[in-house]
């Protein structure tokens, strides 16, 4: 499956990411070139991929800067993580 772009609200602010599935079976979430975490769906609910197990690759993690205005500083929270999830659902239903 190639990558795709999903549109996420965080906080106030609509956020462009990244999808990048991964033959392990997660999902990868890129924000600005690096790698803010992976979701995985377990049958259930979206989980997020222990930081440890996540394969980087050639792409470098995502690292906050507080002092940037480019682009919004976050993390991959449980918020995130489900509503990240309901964008790949929403992706699948259209694109498979």
């Amino acid at each position: 499956m190639e990558p795709f772009n999903i549109k996420i609200k965080n906080a106030k602010k609509e956020i462009t990411l990244t999808i990048l599935p991964d033959d392990k079976g997660y999902f990868k979430v890129i924000y600005f070139g690096g790698i803010l975490g992976a979701v995985y769906f377990d049958g259930h609910n979206w989980e997020q991929v222990p930081p440890a197990d996540v394969i980087a690759g050639d792409l470098p993690m995502y690292e906050q800067d507080p002092a940037s205005d480019d682009h919004e500083d976050i993390s991959l929270s449980e918020y995130l993580v489900e509503g990240v999830g309901r964008e790949i659902d929403l992706y699948h239903e259209e694109h498979i």
